[in-house]
């Protein structure tokens, strides 16, 4: 299919679409529009974002639809504001040729009372974030009556968000004389569980996941020092005076110590985070839209729905934890057949990371360096000298002034005179950057063999997430599906108000949305298999350790010698054992030939009986309380499941 026209659209359709410059549908239009326009049913299109989702449904949509009428016959649902903006912008100009279209947007972070009078007006198509929408929906001021289309945009990324009550509602609330049209770009457990309880047979449309990643971006890895990061960002755009950008971070706060310290050395930058004003926000995206601004620093949830024209390059300031936001991030930039580079800025120790986005998606980051200060010292007197040759001498320079002047330089050589202007340039260049070579060729130990896919053990909180140490792990037999029901069981937290859990071998952590937080101290006191609950708020790295707790769940200790009977240690015993049974944690370093009970710090030869309690000799016992034995179990007082002091699994 080469163009449009083969959809067999309506003329006035084609014409909206001709002057935004849509000459060949992508290959999700391909296959949904022809399809969505003969079937009168539900429908899933599952592809990434950047692949043209929005035309795939807003054509058929714009030709279904009765224009003539004033009820709201269409609501879409976005993640977003700023995506719920897209669209409405897209949709209005599809419809430019068709007559007057009433489409109007509904987000949180506005004037609801506006959003009303809008809607009151005669809203043909509202697009909707979900808690706005059922804020609205309560207030009784949206009309779903005559509601013939039901769209969910990025379904998967409004469950990641925490949406799934209330898309609930919305659904529930619009079960009559409707169709469903749910677009993904994955078909999530969650998403699966909407379309089993609200969908009836629908059609599907699927990708090939191969082709998930645009083929005209280069992606690209610079390797720093995490502290190089900002500057090696004010070097790319010193080389390149062209640049037009995202910037992806991690967390809010990095997102604005980013544009700042940019800003503050003379780079026309802006930050696009969720702890800014909806005014901020739609200022930042304007003057990035007409391109104010060199690069535009966003979360990875602000940046849902910014589609502008000729980004040329997406930086990763950090990598994303989930390949799939790696596709969501580049697919900003090579739109419409344009070409693009992705970059991401790592450490040595997100090589891993790195390699398994290459698997999962499919791609090869080439290697990339930052501009050394002479490369960037080079082109810049180059294009400064370029600029004085095309620079026209300003007719208001009176001939008394040239005069003046050409008098004052007559002693200095032609030489000297462009000695000096080239270092007043040189030096402004100096003045700003460091000489300090940022690329860091380094590898760091995991990558010198051959790589294995494995997921990075350190994983980041979400955005808007408080992270709490409870003292429950597999030891515990607790996996993640029984923490996660103990929690809520007992905090009233819902399930979508939790986000990541690791669990590890005598406790796990556990990230909480910021607002219903303060629930989790309802686990304080609390007991589960008569362990008493403890859970706190954990504010450094979360890491998963390697030990999964042996073959049965439990570590006895640290024994790293021979051991040559049947006994059990919990202990820390290094050397050779051939029979007795230990029963402490003693780091024993010579060569125990005897059945000695010893719970303390044997360091040399002993023939001592089992008999024999003194203290003296050789023995350095750590304390003269008496000896348990079996550590971990029960023991003589009824002490049920102490560990070994000195060298048995940890505390909890």
């Amino acid at each position: 299919m080469k163009n449009f026209e083969d959809l067999g659209l309506s003329q006035p359709l084609l014409d909206g679409l001709a002057e935004m410059g849509f000459e060949t549908p992508t290959e999700i239009q391909q296959q949904a529009i022809p399809l969505l326009l003969k079937h009168d049913g539900d429908f899933i299109g599952l592809a990434q974002t950047g692949t043209g989702k929005t035309a795939a449904f807003g054509i058929p949509l714009l030709e279904l639809m009765d224009t003539s009428s004033r009820d709201t016959q269409a609501l879409i649902l976005a993640p977003t504001r700023e995506l719920a903006q897209q669209i409405c912008r897209q949709i209005e100009a599809m419809s430019l040729k068709m007559g007057r279209l009433n489409v109007v947007p509904v987000f949180g972070g506005a004037n609801i009372m506006g959003q009303i009078k809008d809607i009151r007006r005669g809203a043909q198509v509202i697009v909707a974030t979900p808690g706005r929408l059922m804020d609205l929906m309560k207030r009784r001021e949206v009309k779903l009556d005559a509601l013939k289309f039901l769209i969910l945009d990025e379904a998967d990324e409004m469950l990641n968000m925490g949406f799934r009550e209330d898309i609930d509602f919305i659904l529930s609330k619009t079960d009559v004389g409707r169709n469903i049209w749910l677009f993904s770009a994955t078909m999530a457990r969650e998403i699966k569980k909407i379309v089993d309880t609200y969908m009836v047979n629908p059609e599907e449309v699927r990708i090939n996941r191969e082709n998930i990643v645009n083929t005209n971006i280069s992606h690209q890895f610079v390797q720093l020092k995490a502290r190089d990061k900002t500057e090696a960002l004010r070097r790319m755009l010193d080389f390149n005076q062209d640049m037009f950008g995202v910037v992806f971070c991690r967390t809010k706060r990095d997102t604005q110590q980013v544009a700042d310290e940019l800003n503050n050395n003379g780079y026309a930058t802006e930050a696009l985070h969720g702890d800014m004003s909806q005014a901020q926000r739609d200022a930042a995206m304007k003057r990035f839209r007409n391109k104010n601004l060199k690069l535009l620093i966003a979360t990875d949830v602000a940046a849902r729905g910014i589609d502008v024209e000729d980004i040329t390059h997406v930086i990763h300031f950090a990598l994303p934890e989930d390949p799939e936001f790696y596709t969501h991030r580049s697919g900003r930039t090579a739109r419409a057949g344009k070409k693009g580079e992705s970059i991401a800025f790592i450490t040595k120790g997100d090589i891993r990371k790195m390699r398994y986005m290459e698997n999962k998606l499919s791609i090869k980051f080439e290697r990339s360096e930052i501009p050394a200060l002479e490369a960037i010292t080079a082109r810049r007197i180059s294009k400064w000298t370029e600029g004085i040759k095309d620079l026209k001498v300003n007719d208001k320079i009176s001939d008394e002034l040239f005069d003046e002047v050409k008098t004052s330089l007559e002693e200095i050589t032609k030489e000297e005179l462009i000695g000096k202007f080239l270092s007043q340039e040189f030096n402004k260049i100096y003045k700003r950057n460091s000489i300090t070579d940022l690329n860091d060729n380094s590898k760091p130990r995991e990558d010198r063999g051959e790589y294995r896919e494995r997921k990075p053990r350190s994983r980041g909180k979400e955005d808007g997430m408080k992270t709490y140490f409870i003292n429950l792990g597999r030891k515990d037999d607790v996996n993640k599906g029984a923490l996660l029901g103990f929690v809520c069981d007992v905090t009233g937290i819902s399930g979508n108000d939790i986000g990541r859990i690791v669990l590890d071998g005598a406790h796990s952590f556990i990230d909480v949305k910021e607002e219903v937080a303060a629930q989790m101290e309802k686990l304080n006191g609390q007991e589960r298999n008569k362990r008493e609950i403890r859970a706190n708020v954990h504010e450094g790295e979360v890491r998963e350790s390697r030990d999964r707790g042996g073959r049965n769940g439990r570590s006895g200790g640290g024994y790293k010698g021979r051991r040559d009977s049947d006994s059990r240690s919990s202990g820390g015993f290094k050397g050779r054992r051939r029979d007795g049974d230990s029963g402490g944690g003693g780091s024993h370093r010579g060569r125990r030939d005897d059945s000695s009970n010893s719970g303390g710090g044997f360091k040399g030869r002993s023939s001592r009986s089992n008999d024999d309690n003194s203290s003296g000799s050789s023995f350095r016992n750590r304390d003269s309380k008496p000896r348990r034995e079996n550590s971990g179990s029960n023991d003589s007082t009824g002490n049920k499941g102490k560990r070994s002091k000195f060298f048995g699994s940890k505390w909890d």
